[in-house]
């Protein structure tokens, strides 16, 4: 009877409920963000906590790497270990979130979890949401490196400057015993 009332208080929770909610940051161990998020879905559903804890989310960005030659897109955690939940904190969520296989702990002053500012929030979903896909450079400033296309192919070069926005980098060429900048694309060159 005591779960069926709480199915009753979840479904029936509204928007001005859910408005109440913060946001809150939870460690996990790296790599198992994804793995906790399902299994604290799991966790709301089950123990009948939906009108305390509301979302679960894994800030992650679209990105353009460059592996092999090719480009491809990936997915790219922004906070690596780190998971964001909106939920009415209690003791009834904390412990909901706290003993969910994965999770190592809030994050906050001392004991308690600190809540993030909506500001902050915002500002993360924003990133998130950015319509050009970055690249992924796997490149770093005054590295050498190989021209592998172009009319300076099998050139050898030191890397000046890197436009991950472009996916671009601009290369020192020595040609005729001077340095020459040459603007190339990621695709075009490689690590020594």
């Amino acid at each position: 009877m005591e779960t069926q009332n709480k199915n009753q208080l979840a479904t029936g929770s509204t928007s001005e409920e859910k408005s109440q909610g913060r946001w809150y940051v939870i460690h996990t161990q790296n790599g198992y963000e994804a793995k906790v998020k399902e299994a604290l879905e799991q966790r709301i559903k089950s123990l009948g906590v939906e009108d305390k804890i509301f979302e679960v989310v894994i800030p992650i960005r679209e990105v353009v790497v460059v592996r092999k030659g090719k480009k491809s897109k990936a997915k790219e955690r922004v906070f690596p270990g780190y998971v964001l939940v909106r939920m009415i904190l209690d003791d009834d969520s904390w412990l909901v979130v706290r003993t969910t296989e994965g999770v190592t702990g809030f994050v906050g002053a001392g004991l308690k979890p600190t809540p993030i500012s909506e500001k902050e929030v915002e500002a993360i979903m924003k990133f998130v949401q950015q319509e050009q896909p970055k690249f992924k450079a796997k490149f770093s400033v005054g590295e050498a490196v190989k021209i592998t296309e172009g009319p300076f192919a099998d050139f050898l070069g030191t890397i000046e400057k890197i436009d991950e926005e472009k996916g671009k980098v601009r290369v020192l060429v020595s040609i005729f015993d001077r340095e020459t900048p040459v603007e190339l694309d990621f695709l075009q060159v490689a690590k020594l």
